[in-house]
């Protein structure tokens, strides 16, 4: 897997190494995507519910394949929770 190292002028700037498994800093459920992309550099702009939601997304499956049904679950619990909190607004 490829980590991003840099976003620049919406050019995304990918590490040539792949990434070692390290369970504090870039856990696998976080690291598997495709893309290259590592969760938490999505997440970090978001606000709490859209960034949990999106993190149960991304990983929905990966931590636990006999919980993918759960971490969509929780997806859907955090989106309906902020279209509450816009919707109270």
């Amino acid at each position: 897997m490829k980590e991003v190292t840099e976003i620049k002028d919406d050019e995304i700037i990918y590490q040539s190494a792949p990434v070692a498994h390290d369970p504090i800093n870039h856990p696998k459920h976080y690291t598997s995507q495709p893309s290259g992309i590592e969760t938490i550099q999505i997440t970090r702009h978001m606000n709490f519910n859209r960034g949990n939601a999106v993190k149960y997304l991304m990983r929905a499956g990966l931590k636990d394949p006999a919980k993918e049904v759960e971490d969509l679950q929780k997806a859907a619990w955090y989106i309906q929770d902020e279209i509450k909190r816009l919707s109270q607004e």
